[in-house]
């Protein structure tokens, strides 16, 4: 496994060796799919510098859905599975087709919660993830919803972004969105004050979450996001909650978003 070193705060985000990246589905679907090229933009930056980059891609059920000629998203479990289907293929090839601009190739990874809690699955997960990144492969990961059911219903990439953190002890976590930046209240509301950072023992009580994401087609909150940030960090990686429009800026260290202290390794 390669030797990471401890992200402390935004300044030192260039530094870092191993990166994960989470975007949801309404930041690239829709109206939204042109920001892949952005999001790849970025990514590639930070991979020609050396650092070893893993996307965490929600977005396969909102993609498919125009396929199935679908106006909303599915709320039977049957067609969620098969816009899942449609989509992870489009989803996948449009990444690869914007990463080959770069040379960069895509290795995609389909996981569900419970491949992360069966030992003998996780350790295979993990070979694999270090394998591919020792090839200098960009593996994009994103639940398996074709076989997945509760976490269709219940689940959200948040959470499998920070366990595949965990996974490879990654020094950084991105967490993407809609929104650029945790507020203690819905942004939308009169009175809402930017989070700027968040100490591992922050209770962030007081602060009420909304949702964020517009589209209509994701399955995350706020709420889910500060879990998965705060568990993430808790194991020692530092995350940063932000926007997808920025996510070169944060990635080249701008003090934007919402910074999770990570816990001392």
């Amino acid at each position: 496994m390669t030797v990471t070193s401890q992200i402390v705060n935004r300044s030192s985000i260039p530094m870092a060796k191993r990166i994960v990246v989470k975007v949801g589905s309404s930041s690239i679907s829709g109206a939204n799919a042109g920001q892949i090229r952005h999001l790849v933009d970025a990514l590639a930056v930070a991979h020609g510098r050396g650092a070893e980059v893993i996307l965490v891609s929600s977005g396969a059920i909102a993609t498919g859905m125009p396929f199935l000629k679908l106006d909303s998203r599915p709320t039977d479990l049957a067609t969620q599975q098969a816009a899942a289907a449609v989509g992870q293929n489009v989803l996948i090839f449009r990444y690869q087709e914007s990463l080959d601009r770069y040379d960069i190739v895509a290795g995609q990874v389909l996981l569900t919660a419970g491949d992360l809690e069966n030992p003998t699955s996780r350790s295979n997960a993990q070979r694999a993830m270090e394998r591919l990144l020792g090839l200098r492969i960009l593996p994009i990961v994103n639940e398996n919803d074709t076989v997945a059911t509760q976490e269709i219903r219940f689940g959200d990439n948040d959470r499998l972004a920070a366990l595949v953190s965990l996974l490879v002890r990654a020094d950084l976590l991105v967490l993407l969105s809609d929104v650029d930046a945790l507020y203690t209240k819905p942004p939308s509301e009169p009175g809402a004050v930017r989070i700027d950072n968040v100490l591992t023992d922050d209770d962030l009580a007081g602060v009420t979450f909304g949702s964020i994401g517009s589209a209509g087609v994701g399955t995350g909150g706020a709420g889910t996001k500060v879990a998965a940030a705060k568990l993430a960090a808790s194991a020692g990686t530092a995350v940063l909650l932000t926007a997808t429009g920025q996510v070169a800026d944060a990635l080249s260290g701008a003090d934007i978003g919402t910074w999770f202290q990570p816990a001392p390794r």
